[in-house]
């Protein structure tokens, strides 16, 4: 039997628990309705439900089978903050219901996942061989390292291998290292006073955490081209300008290519805002958050998992589809539509851009020609898993050519039937990478030698100290 028929007769159901999901669009650590209804799926459908990993509560995994090879597939299921938005819509309108959204279609991945998990349980079922299925249900990919947290409790390390998936504008393998990261907020406190009658008396922690931003945007000069330096307020201090701000704090999140490198500058920000602390004579309190590594590409896997996307095939968009991908298309920027190229690439489009001339959606599978040197500017904690396992990440098609992450656009398609279709997708690929290797437990010796050689020169740490705990 095809891989892809396993899936169809549980396609409404795969989409039903999407669905579900998009509807209640849940922060980093607070997905409980999301975990428990995946749980409960994969229950009925006779995985065995373990709980509470890591500490993390909604943190699980599924497991079915016995023995070896034991595959991992990872699951995502958090929302972005205020990108409330209709679904299925070409312009911009909050749903009256939600302040939240699923920007980034974790509502699809971690489905996704769950398709790609039931249809290997089907498969060692149906064929009766050695084998054993694991899906992970992992929180806090947006701001909260979830992941990481679950690398530190040693959660991954009974796997041979994982796979996942991102959806995206586009079909293809994503063979880029991504950057890694520490995210952390400074909070300044210092001593009120009337900013009119007595401001000799007062120390401005709001002059701090400006002062201190002031020291991190001229850092940006001199630290390698590829780190980024990102900050945002917390708080402000309060909003009476006739008083001297007592409290006031920011959050920094610092990238670059390698962790080594991205501690390296973020010691340099800790050091700044000890600056800014002389120079209002105030004091600081760091809050380290959270880190995440950068991603490990295996090409060994890879090469298995793109010959595996040829197999299934591109989603092919309907006719009402392609309206729609075009109406998306035509509410981008002209800016937007110029830099369309740029997150295609990121993801791991390596084939002619003019092909995308005449296509507001792409129903075409990118070539694979094993990485190179280009590095995804975003992060994932899918990092710290492909520095214990080899890991390989597809991506499939669920979204409009230029369809901005972290947008309302996204939002408005992570409902929609053609991104529904990548989602089934990308779980047919990743079942059909995993039953190749259940044939043929060969296949993973490259696998592992390749991975094994990478981490002899580059020893791993998690990046999270051990006191640090997740930020619920």
């Amino acid at each position: 039997m095809k891989t892809i028929d396993l899936i169809t007769k549980k396609e409404q159901e795969f989409i039903s628990l999407s669905k579900k999901i998009w509807f209640h669009p849940e922060l980093r650590f607070q997905e409980h309705y999301s975990s428990k209804v995946q749980q409960d799926f994969l229950e009925e459908n006779g995985f065995t439900i373990t709980n509470n990993l890591a500490d993390i509560p909604t943190a699980f995994k599924a497991s079915f089978g016995n023995g070896s090879p034991i595959i991992g597939i990872l699951g995502e299921f958090d929302a972005l903050s205020n990108l409330s938005q209709k679904e299925s819509i070409s312009y911009k309108e909050p749903h009256p219901d939600m302040e939240n959204g699923h920007g980034c279609g974790h509502n699809l991945l971690g489905v996704g996942g769950i398709v790609s998990a039931i249809t290997l349980k089907n498969y060692l079922e149906e064929n009766r061989i050695s084998g054993t299925i694991i899906y992970y249900g992992c929180p806090a990919e947006e701001g909260g390292s979830g992941k990481t947290f679950m690398q530190r409790a040693g959660v991954f390390n009974e796997l041979d291998l994982a796979l996942t998936w991102h959806p995206s504008s586009i079909n293809g393998i994503m063979s880029k290292p991504s950057l890694a990261n520490i995210q952390a907020s400074f909070k300044f406190r210092g001593t009120s006073s009337h900013a009119a009658i007595s401001p000799h008396l007062g120390r401005s922690a709001l002059d701090a955490v400006e002062l201190m931003n002031v020291g991190a945007n001229y850092l940006r000069e001199h630290v390698t081209s590829n780190a980024r330096i990102h900050y945002a307020y917390l708080n402000t201090g309060g909003t009476s300008p006739n008083i001297v701000q007592s409290e006031a704090e920011i959050l920094y999140l610092v990238r670059a290519p390698q962790m080594k490198e991205c501690k390296e500058i973020f010691e340099r920000v800790k050091r700044i805002a000890t600056g800014a602390t002389y120079m209002t004579d105030t004091t600081v309190e760091l809050n380290f958050q959270k880190a995440c590594s950068n991603f490990l590409p295996n090409r060994a896997l890879e090469k298995l998992l793109h010959q595996s996307l040829e197999k299934v095939g591109a989603p092919i968009p309907s006719e009402e589809e392609t309206k729609f991908a075009t109406e998306i298309w035509n509410s981008l920027t002209e800016e937007q539509k110029d830099n369309a190229h740029i997150t295609n690439q990121s993801f791991g489009f390596e084939g002619n851009e003019d092909e995308f001339n005449e296509k507001p959606i792409c129903d075409f599978i990118s070539p694979y020609s094993g990485g190179g040197n280009d590095i995804m500017f975003g992060s994932t904690d899918v990092g710290d898993v492909s520095w214990t396992v080899p890991t390989a990440q597809l991506t499939t098609a669920c979204f409009a050519n230029g369809t901005p992450f972290h947008s309302w656009q996204m939002v408005s398609q992570s409902n929609s039937t053609f991104a529904f279709k990548g989602m089934i997708s990308a779980g047919a690929v990743m079942a059909d990478t995993a039953i190749k290797i259940f044939q043929d437990p060969e296949l993973l010796k490259p696998i592992q030698e390749e991975f094994k050689n990478h981490i002899s020169k580059y020893p791993y740490q998690n990046p999270i100290p051990k006191e640090v705990k997740p930020y619920f």
